[in-house]
């Protein structure tokens, strides 16, 4: 029998749960029907994930005499917008969809992000389930209900709180995984340790080279303890108003640079494995925590096999895109600073600060790094 875990998310009448099982893509259909599903369902997914598994998801789905209609995006966070979202709107209309019907994402952040927010403005919003197949999705972006697309000035600009049905996770589509996918996602799983569990980041620490391999055992427990952080964190404050913050740790520096990038440069998790770095660097630089953490967190980065080097831009276009955030205040960059690992505090970086820090890191290092 495959081991089964469920992770619940408590948020009053929107709660549901995290099921996290090798082997679920297979049993889609009987566990829609489970859900009451009837009729209809619309598959949201990409072209790379559809190569995997949209045939095989939409034989265990037709098993049930459920109905799935496909759309097929193009892949990749470039495709995030407002126009793709209007084709998937263009289906459910052109199909019928009712308030009743639902949705169902197949696939990684962008997928998840597009179908949750179609989901939340198709007649004013109907229900859907995240069913991710990337390490980041798994650990981060399919739970927490927060959906939506970028805009040119800006990533996850335009976009709603709207929690899915559930969360059904299958480790094993992580076997289809590119690597440098598979790495970059590790950035999201250290992260969890650092702004709230100690002992997950000795964890990590240890099984690093195992969970490079990516070792069935460790994998699972990885996500189900990611889902667990993330899940208990979004229970206490589910629309970012305070505690929700901490997930932003990493995410000021590193959404900048993938905007910079043109979301081409880096893929979200090599940006957000800088982004831990480098604000450590600026929390040490402000004097909110010790070298030694920094060094620890640059240590586990590296392990991971991501980069912690920022990009040679200058720091004026940086601070531009930090401040196209989502997470600026009355105008004021917030970022999550570490303390120690497992504790981190919210607040604000000046300018002059950010400028005076940039340019003392961007001196030569003794310890080689620039």
């Amino acid at each position: 029998m495959t081991a089964i875990f469920n992770v619940p998310v408590s948020l009053a009448e929107r709660s549901y749960e995290i099921i996290i099982q090798a082997g679920l893509l297979e049993r889609l259909g009987r566990k829609l029907k489970n859900q009451g599903v009837r009729g209809k369902i619309g598959i949201v997914t990409d072209r790379h994930v559809a190569r995997h598994y949209l045939k095989g998801s939409l034989e265990a789905i037709k098993r049930y005499g459920i109905e799935p209609i496909p759309i097929i995006l193009p892949p990749g966070e470039r495709s995030k917008t407002l126009k793709t979202v209007e084709q998937i709107l263009d289906v459910l209309a052109s199909h019928r969809f009712e308030r009743s019907s639902m949705l169902l994402a197949l696939g990684g952040g962008v997928v998840g992000d597009m179908a949750g927010f179609a989901a939340s403005i198709y007649q004013r919003g109907i229900p859907y389930i995240q069913v991710p197949t990337t390490l980041v999705a798994q650990v981060d972006s399919s739970v927490g209900g927060k959906t939506g697309v970028d805009h040119r000035l800006g990533k996850n600009l335009i976009g709603a709180f709207y929690q899915p049905r559930a969360v059904w996770i299958d480790p094993l589509t992580l076997h289809t995984l590119p690597t440098r996918e598979w790495v970059a996602g590790l950035a999201e799983v250290i992260k969890y340790g650092i702004i709230a569990d100690e002992s997950f980041f000795a964890y990590l620490q240890r099984h690093m080279s195992e969970l490079r391999r990516q070792a069935p055992g460790i994998v699972a427990t990885v996500v189900k303890r990611s889902c667990e952080i993330k899940a208990e964190v979004v229970a206490a404050d589910e629309r970012e108003s305070d505690r929700r913050r901490i997930l932003n740790y990493g995410h000021t520096i590193g959404h900048a640079l993938e905007a910079l990038g043109g979301y081409k440069s880096f893929v979200h998790g090599e940006a957000v494995g800088i982004g831990l770095v480098q604000e450590a660097e600026l929390a040490c630089f402000q004097e909110i925590c010790s070298r030694a953490v920094v060094e620890e967190i640059r240590c586990t980065v590296n392990e991971a096999g991501l980069s912690d080097r920022m990009p040679q831009w200058p720091p004026q276009r940086i601070w531009k895109a930090m401040l196209h955030d989502k997470k600026v205040s009355g105008g004021r960059v917030i970022g999550v600073w570490p303390e120690r690992i497992g504790q981190v505090r919210i607040g604000p970086i000046e300018k002059h600060v950010f400028e005076q820090w940039y340019a003392i890191s961007r001196a030569p290092s003794p310890h080689g790094h620039a």
